[in-house]
């Protein structure tokens, strides 16, 4: 992604990579990231999304739901894989490197260096260095 900058985001608009925020000043972004067209981000009670994390198409971030009651920042760590059709429940972190199959609902955080997924999410396999 050479010369990556961040994108202007405008709470309940679409991005210009047609992606959707609300509470965008409690939003924290990395650098070099990639969200895909037609997600949603919460962000309500924080969420952060580190450096060089790729998030795929139609995929959902709250950090508040109305519909359980429950709210916590989100914290998506470093080099973090997020395939499309992902839910992120509120108040879960994804460590480092870690890999959440396409169509999986987190719903428990995820330590780093594991490949998760699943409805609801299920630990898969280590990931090994390198890869």
């Amino acid at each position: 992604m050479n010369e990556w900058k961040k994108p202007d985001i405008t709470h309940g608009e679409l991005t210009k990579f047609n992606y959707i925020v609300q509470y965008p000043e409690k939003l924290k972004l990395g650098n070099e990231i990639d969200i895909g067209t037609f997600s949603y981000i919460n962000s309500q009670f924080g969420v952060t999304i580190k450096d060089f994390v790729k998030i795929g198409s139609h995929c959902s971030i709250y950090s508040n739901s109305t519909i359980d009651e429950k709210n916590g920042e989100v914290v998506i760590e470093e080099n973090c894989k997020i395939g499309s059709h992902t839910t992120i429940m509120p108040g879960i972190t994804i460590g480092k490197n870690s890999i959440i199959a396409a169509h999986s609902f987190v719903n428990c955080s995820i330590p780093a260096d594991e490949l998760w997924g699943g409805v609801p999410i299920k630990f898969m396999k280590k990931i090994q260095e390198g890869i």
